[in-house]
């Protein structure tokens, strides 16, 4: 190493064959579209933008440059660490003209900017070229992609490379059936040296071993569970980033039979509700299930929990040691609003109608819980069964019901 120059060392630093690892190189082959499936922070990003500029270096003129949104083409293809503006010889990057949506290179070639919010956008432009990153989250890719493709048809070969974190999407599973379509996959932990170790150990100790995780971290696609009550799908259209104001919320437990390390979880779920014109819809606003605590410290943690959140009353499940439960309650606190329920169905057929609410829309999730969402989507089937008890999926079936679909009382005239 030492015979090297410093032109040497900025000649390597910036050869993306030397740096590259396997999975982030075009496959060999001649093949139409490479898909590139992995997990967040794999190196999809710079995998797609390295396989741009060495198309521009080869001769390619004009560029298709589509994601989910045109502040996500900006921010991530563009501008992004891994994007256009940052990799490659200084002098060999292109020029950002965001007034215009489009990339300039020195040597001419121009790359343009498509959001999958607007298919149309790609009608009538032709391209030697193409990348379109987070293919999963295009909010209408069978359109996107077909005018994308329908494009494509500038110069000899034209091709066009796909980037995503894979979700179990119909669009996904048919363009991985298509001829000419060649697949690589990566993992979040195939690009350790290049990412924070406090990144790696806190999303690894969030979501390992959950399905999430399988997908976001290791790039799996995922198929739903046969005979399960929710889907993926179920759970990701009720995903919303922001809380409105709620009329009520309230802490919804589900308590263990027994304590001690291998005793079942108590779940406990803190949900809220909110009156939309004709219709109440609920809100999961967070999982603090505990596992291996006694009866006063879980009964402890769930009135932390109605404090911090204002709970207007903590609801619990009395079929396992009902008169323990409320005497733990009023040793903490004889004044806490306690209601309880008591379960005389099954599991699955006190789940059923609550699923049928997610399918309707009517239930939504502030963030992300994994292994709340993990017992779900096994609600209904063996896997269930089998497997210790859903106490976060139980708990939620309870606030549900108790939120939306317990009898109100109705209206009473009174004599004039």
């Amino acid at each position: 190493m030492e015979a090297l120059t410093h032109r040497d060392f900025v000649t390597l630093e910036n050869s993306w064959r030397y740096t590259a690892r396997t999975s982030q190189l075009a496959p060999d082959g001649d093949w139409i579209v490479w898909l590139f499936l992995g997990g967040r922070g794999a190196g999809k990003t710079r995998a797609g933008a390295e396989w741009i500029r060495a198309q521009v270096k080869n001769g390619a003129g004009r560029i298709a440059l589509v994601a989910p949104t045109y502040a996500d083409a900006r921010e991530v293809m563009i501008e992004g660490e891994s994007g256009l503006l940052n990799i490659g010889f200084p002098f060999e990057r292109p020029i950002y003209e965001s007034s215009r949506r489009r990339l300039v290179w020195p040597n001419g070639a121009i790359g343009y900017v498509f959001s999958s919010q607007d298919p149309d956008g790609l009608r009538g432009p032709q391209f030697d070229a193409g990348w379109g990153d987070e293919f999963c989250a295009w909010e209408y890719p069978e359109d996107t992609l077909s005018n994308l493709r329908f494009g494509l048809r500038l110069g000899e070969h034209p091709r066009l490379v796909l980037t995503s974190t894979p979700k179990p999407t119909p669009p996904l599973r048919t363009l991985m059936q298509q001829e000419g379509v060649v697949i690589t996959k990566a993992a979040t932990l195939d690009n350790k040296a290049n990412l924070s170790s406090v990144f790696i150990s806190t999303i690894f100790e969030t979501y390992g071993g959950t399905r999430l995780g399988r997908q976001e971290l290791n790039g799996e696609i995922l198929d739903d569970i046969q005979g399960a009550l929710w889907t993926r799908n179920m759970i990701e259209n009720a995903y919303v980033k922001y809380r409105p104001d709620l009329d009520k919320i309230i802490v919804a437990i589900d308590p263990p039979i027994t304590s001690g390390e291998r005793a079942d979880s108590c779940g406990i779920i803190i949900a809220g509700c909110r009156q939309h014109e004709h219709r109440r819809a609920a809100y999961i606003l967070a999982d603090e299930t505990v596992q291996g605590l006694s009866p006063d410290r879980w009964a402890r943690h769930a009135y932390a929990m109605f404090q911090k959140w204002d709970a207007a009353y903590i609801l619990v499940e009395i079929n396992q040691g009902g008169e323990m439960v409320k005497s733990v309650f009023n040793a903490i606190n004889a004044n806490i609003p306690i209601r309880t329920v008591y379960a005389s169905k099954s599991k699955t057929a006190r789940a059923e109608p609550v699923a049928a609410l997610y399918e309707q829309g009517m239930v939504k999730h502030i963030g992300h819980f994994c292994k709340l969402e993990d017992e779900l989507c096994e609600l209904g089937t063996q896997m269930g069964k089998s497997t210790k008890s859903p106490d976060r999926a139980d708990a939620l079936v309870w606030a549900v019901n108790d939120l939306l679909l317990k009898p109100r009382a109705q209206p009473r005239l009174r004599q004039l």
